[in-house]
């Protein structure tokens, strides 16, 4: 039990250090303009919009980001696997659009569906990084921008951004 606790806190290091990395792509314009921009050419994500990335994004980020986590955390193969499948799940749902009741995402984490919904939109595009579970990262970097779900009368709801 201790082992899978201390390859757990070695692989949640190394991937809050590819949130760091995601949110460098947006102070440095080299990066947002020519790599993660691709990613955010849709401004109303839908699920599968959440793997939609520049190959040179996908491959640091997630293919050596994910190599490394496995390598240095010592995990098993079996391990590896649900630690991985489980932000990829998370990352596909936060990128849905959908906010169904009883999500048990929803009910875990701050930072959901219309949080990640934030951060697509054109005012919220500097916004609303951390993804896909530790929104504390926002909090301490300035870069969280509350906002409200306004239930809309023909159905489904809309996140507004909350005015100062």
């Amino acid at each position: 039990m201790f082992i899978i606790k201390e390859q757990k806190a070695s692989f949640e290091q190394i991937k809050e250090t590819t949130i760091l990395s995601h949110s460098s792509q947006y102070g440095i314009d080299f990066l947002y303009r020519h790599i993660h921009s691709q990613h955010h050419r849709l401004v109303v994500p839908y699920a599968i919009s959440a793997l939609y990335n520049h190959p040179l994004e996908g491959l640091l980020l997630d293919t050596l980001g994910g190599a490394l986590s496995f390598l240095v955390s010592g995990m098993t193969v079996r391990t590896a696997v649900i630690f991985f499948c489980f932000p990829v799940i998370k990352t596909v749902d936060d990128h849905s659009g959908l906010w169904l009741p009883g999500n048990i995402f929803h009910l875990f984490f701050q930072n959901n569906t219309t949080y990640h919904d934030v951060h697509h939109q054109l005012q919220g595009l500097k916004y609303n990084y951390s993804q896909p579970f530790f929104s504390i990262w926002d909090r301490l970097l300035g870069t969280h921008m509350p906002y409200h779900l306004v239930k809309l009368p023909e159905g489904g709801f809309e996140a507004r951004l909350k005015k100062d």
